[in-house]
Parts: C-alpha cells; sequence; structure tokens
C-alpha cells in the first residue's frame, strides 16, 4: 500500500473532512494529484486558473464552516492563489493552501520557477511554513489546519516535489484536530456595566455584523425590550435582515435606510460582532459599547465607552434579564417611519423608472430576488453588484450572501460560486457579476460546463467599470478609461456550451431569469443596463457633488464637451425620473 508523504497528506484531509481540493495539476504536484488518484475519497475540481481555486475554497469555507482547501504547483502556480488566498484570509474562512515548490535541492539556487513561497504567503495567512524533511510532516501540516480552523484564516503548507514523493515516516502518526470553537462568556462585572449603560440610555440603537451571524432571534429581543432599531454590515445582512421588523438597513458607501440616523441620533450605540471598517460614518458624539469574539477588534474604529470581550449571543444571553424593559417607543417608530419611506423612494427605481429604457439595473436585482429560490446561495462582485445585492436581494432565513467583502477584490463572484455549488450540490447558486470583474476569470465559464455545475450567472453589462467611474467623478477626477466594449455575453456563454439568455427591455426580465433559473443546468444571464445609472450612498455629501462638478468643469477644459453633455443628460434623466415617481 503507498505510504508517500503525498498518500499521508491525502489521508489526513479526509480525517479533517476536507471533500475538494481547488487546483490547476503540475508536475510539482504530480504526488498528490497521484494520491488523489488512488484514494478516491477527496476529489479534484479542476479550475481554470488557481486564483478562481482558491476563492472556491474559501467561499465553501466561509458557507459551511469546515476546513476547505486548495492547491497550487511550483511558482506562477503559487503565485495566481495569492489573490483568492488573500481574500478567504481577511473573511476568516478556514482554508489549507498546498503550496507546491520546486526540488529542495535547487531551492536558491535561481532555479526554474523558483520562487519563495513560505515569504510569499505570509501576509495572507496565520501559518505557513515549508517542509524540508518527512519528519516535518505530520506537525508542520496539523499546525497548519489547526491555525486555519481556529484563528480562522488560511494556512499553508509548503511542499517541495521530491519530499512529497519520499516514504512517510514509518511512526508518523494523525493528529486529532479541534473543530468546535469555544463560546467566551464575558464576567459578571462587564456584564453589570453593559446593563448599566442600556438602562441609563434613553435612545438605544443596535448595529449588527458578522460577528453576530448565530443571535439573531437575541439581538431581536434586545431591540424588542430597548426599543431600538438594528442597522447592519453588508456581510451581517443575511443574518438579520429576515424576521426583523427593527431592521433600518446598511450604513456606509453602499448602505440604504436609515442606518446612518439611527446610529448617530441615538445615545448608545451597541456593535455587535462588526469590524465596519468605515469609520467615518461611525458617530463620535454617542456612547459607544462593543462586543466581539476578536478582542484585537475592540476599539480600533472608534472610541469606546465599554468593550466586551465575548461571543455576542452568549453576552446577549447573559444580559437580557438585566436589561430593563423600555417603553418609549418615540425614537424607534419615528426612525422605522423614516425607514419606510427611504424604502418607498429606493423602490422607485424598480416601480416606476424600472420599466423605461435604457435598463436600470436596480429592477434587475429585485427581480432576481423575487424569482430566485428561498434558500439561494448569492455571490455579488467588488463594485456595483455590490450596491444592488445589499440594497435588493431579500435576505430569508435560508438564504446566503457572501463576497469580496473585507478584501475588495474584483471577479469574485464567479469563482466563489464554484465553491458553493460544490458545497451545496442541490441549492440554487446564483453569481452576480459585474462585466469587468466577469472578464477577468471568464475562463472558469469552463469549469462550470466541465462539471456541468447548474449556476446562475447574472451578468450586469452596462460596459463600463461602473463603481471606478462613480469614485473618479466624486474625486474630482473625468473618468478615463472605463469603458468596456463588450461582446455577447450570452452567445459566449453558449459557445462554451451553457444556455445564454440576453436581455435587453425590462419587460422581458421575468420571462428571461425564469427560463434560465429553470434551466437544470449552467445559464449565463447577460442584462444590458444604463451606464450612467447612479447610485447615491445613504448620507451623501457636499464633497462629492463638488468633486462630480469639478470632473465635469476639467473634462470641458479637456474638450470633452459632448461627453460631458451625454454624462449631464443622463444624469438628469435619472434624478427627474426619480422626483416625478416619488
Amino acid at each position: 500500500m503507498p505510504h508517500r508523504i503525498a498518500d499521508a497528506l491525502v489521508s489526513r484531509l479526509v480525517e479533517a473532512g476536507v471533500e475538494r481540493i481547488y487546483g490547476v495539476v503540475g508536475d510539482s504536484l504530480n504526488p498528490v494529484t497521484d494520491a488523489l488518484r488512488l484514494n478516491n475519497k477527496v476529489k479534484w475540481v479542476h479550475v481554470r486558473n488557481e486564483e478562481a481555486g482558491a476563492f472556491a475554497a474559501g467561499a465553501e469555507a466561509q458557507l459551511t464552516g469546515k476546513l476547505a482547501a486548495c492547491a497550487g504547483s511550483c511558482g506562477p502556480g503559487n503565485l495566481h492563489l495569492i489573490n483568492g488566498l488573500f481574500d478567504a484570509h481577511r473573511s476568516n474562512a478556514p482554508v489549507l493552501a498546498i503550496a507546491s515548490h520546486i526540488p529542495s535541492s535547487e531551492i536558491g539556487t535561481g532555479y526554474f520557477q523558483e520562487t519563495h513561497p513560505q515569504n510569499l504567503f505570509q501576509e495572507c495567512s496565520h501559518y505557513c511554513e515549508l517542509i524540508s524533511n518527512p519528519a516535518q510532516f505530520e506537525r508542520v501540516l496539523h499546525i497548519a489546519m489547526q491555525s486555519a480552523i481556529g484563528k480562522g484564516g488560511v494556512g499553508v503548507v509548503v511542499l517541495p516535489g521530491d519530499i512529497v514523493g519520499m516514504d512517510a515516516p514509518a511512526q508518523a502518526a494523525s493528529r486529532s484536530l479541534v473543530t468546535q470553537r469555544p463560546t467566551i462568556r464575558p464576567g459578571e462585572k462587564d456584564l453589570a456595566r453593559l446593563a448599566d449603560l442600556i438602562n441609563s440610555a434613553k435612545k438605544v440603537a443596535l448595529f449588527c455584523g458578522i460577528g453576530f451571524e448565530n443571535a439573531h432571534d437575541e439581538v431581536v429581543a434586545l431591540a424588542e425590550k430597548v426599543k431600538a432599531p438594528v442597522g447592519h454590515t453588508y456581510r451581517g445582512k443575511p443574518f438579520i435582515e429576515y424576521n426583523n421588523p427593527y431592521d433600518v438597513g446598511m450604513t456606509g458607501m453602499i448602505g440604504f435606510g436609515m442606518a446612518y440616523e439611527a446610529i448617530h441620533e441615538c445615545d448608545l450605540l451597541l456593535l455587535l460582532g462588526t469590524d465596519f471598517p468605515y469609520d467615518k460614518f461611525l458617530p463620535t458624539n454617542t456612547k459607544i459599547a462593543q462586543i466581539d469574539i476578536r478582542v484585537e477588534r475592540l476599539g480600533r474604529r472608534s472610541k469606546l465607552d465599554l468593550g466586551i470581550w465575548g461571543d455576542v449571543r452568549e453576552t446577549l444571553q447573559a444580559v437580557l434579564p438585566m436589561v430593563n424593559q423600555k417603553s418609549d417607543r418615540n425614537f424607534l417608530d419615528t426612525t422605522l417611519d423614516k425607514h419606510k419611506e427611504k424604502l418607498r423612494k429606493m423602490n422607485v427605481y424598480v416601480d416606476h423608472i424600472g420599466k423605461r429604457l435604457p435598463m436600470h439595473p436596480e429592477p434587475v436585482a429585485a427581480t432576481l430576488s423575487e424569482l430566485a429560490a428561498p434558500d439561494a446561495i448569492f455571490t455579488a462582485d467588488t463594485g456595483m453588484c455590490n450596491v444592488w445585492s445589499a440594497r435588493y436581494i431579500k435576505a430569508t432565513k435560508n438564504r446566503r450572501l457572501i463576497g469580496s467583502f473585507n478584501h475588495g477584490s474584483m471577479a469574485n463572484a464567479l469563482a466563489q460560486s464554484i465553491g458553493a455549488q460544490c458545497a451545496y450540490p442541490g441549492r440554487q447558486v446564483i453569481a452576480m457579476c459585474g462585466d469587468g470583474g466577469f472578464a477577468m476569470l471568464m475562463g472558469d465559464l469552463l469549469t462550470l460546463t466541465q462539471y456541468d455545475l447548474p449556476i446562475k450567472v447574472l451578468v450586469f453589462n452596462n460596459s463600463a467599470l461602473g463603481m471606478v467611474k462613480l469614485e473618479m467623478e466624486t474625486g474630482g477626477f473625468p473618468d478615463y478609461q472605463t469603458d468596456l466594449k463588450n461582446p455577447n455575453f450570452a452567445k459566449l456563454a453558449e459557445a462554451v456550451g451553457m444556455m445564454g439568455v440576453r436581455i435587453e427591455n425590462p419587460a422581458d426580465l421575468t420571462s428571461g431569469f425564469k427560463k434560465a433559473l429553470q434551466h437544470p443546468g449552467p445559464a449565463l444571464i447577460d442584462v444590458v443596463t444604463d451606464p450612467n445609472a447612479l447610485s447615491i450612498p445613504s448620507h451623501a455629501d457636499k464633497s462629492q457633488a463638488v468633486g462630480f462638478a469639478l470632473a465635469l468643469g476639467k473634462m470641458v477644459l479637456a474638450g470633452n464637451l459632448e461627453e460631458v453633455v451625454d454624462t449631464i443628460k443622463g444624469n438628469i434623466r435619472h434624478v427627474g425620473e426619480s422626483l416625478e415617481s416619488i
């Protein structure tokens, strides 16, 4: 029976519950792929780019909470992994990366395809180590996997091609992984201080992030008890928006609703499991208490009146009996009424303007949300897709929405949908792609057809890098090099063997989506949308308007008068249509 390091590696992965490795085969990985062939318990998923493999592994780990794996061959193969691993690491997704290496005797000689993976992956991993002797294997692999699981993030094992083909030491024995995370309950003094803060405040607001994901009912119970509006981050949206009568949306650049106002107008803001990075959207003149299981995140975004190191669910369960019932609903009801009105105005783009040409992206996302399965998994590209998914994809108890929310990479949605569908073959998986992001890793459409993954790929085809264009203009820069010359993506999909649906008229959205969603195999929906569609933050400031005017002025001085006129006409049309419908 084979007993190479490669065979021991695959056996340990099976014991750890790893079901598949995403990657591209290569010569330095040959012993590993051969061991997979012989073992036949861990599946190799052949992506077309290792970056997509790392994104897929990160998505699987985020959705399942279990260890996932990807692999790269020496040199360029490893380099392709880096972007997806950065995303997984910053998302706290437990991922093991197997980084193959050149022959150990050649390291340091400038050998063909030589890099130093143990240096390359340091910033995007909790642990990264080179195995230079078979006797190291068991312990290094164990530490890498345990670090990924325990700390939430990436562990990297660097394996030279010759080492991985050597015999495993006879005395080698596997080490049991600890996979159950502990719950951390704050001490009685901290709980009492938290209860005192809540009880003494007249107006309380809650702001929830991904760190509270298992505490939906406790958050709603606290909101009911203290009459608090509940805002949330993008990552927190799937876990708190549903069955929550106190929801007031998101703050930040892609925010909507009354979350910004709620967290600024309260007397006490409770930050629950959030590491929201945009501190300019956080209040500075109110009391703030933060609860987080990751102690290093307490107070790093805003000043704190109280920091609580603990699991959000455990903390809320312990403090709820200590919190006094509040009777004054004025702050809550006023905020909810204003939130309802903001949502009404936001839905103007769906109910009225959404029926006109050129097509707005808002009714596209809203129609998708209406027709998608109640347990669908959505992946969203960074950029304008974040806006449309945040505002128009409705959460349910069983829907999930992931993206590159911390790392902010383009091209993540298609690749992440692969990991999502592999992990949940019976669920509907929908990738919401921007045309720019989609084109970056478009080759992995072939992964969908190779494995007949029934993923539905929605491409918002506005022939522009929309978010970059908006950022340039609001920053006072004329947009430059943001235009894209796109093909008919539906025909491209058909050319590679999957269903292609092209939608150019909003009247065809429902029928087009139904056709694609009901198709048993992979399908791509190419929706042509207006490149001038505006995404206005929930709390816009004067600097953005000044920047936009400055950008137009620079374009006029540069002789681009015709482009300026077209831009102004498009924006006036959008604003005018909104006012008309409101």
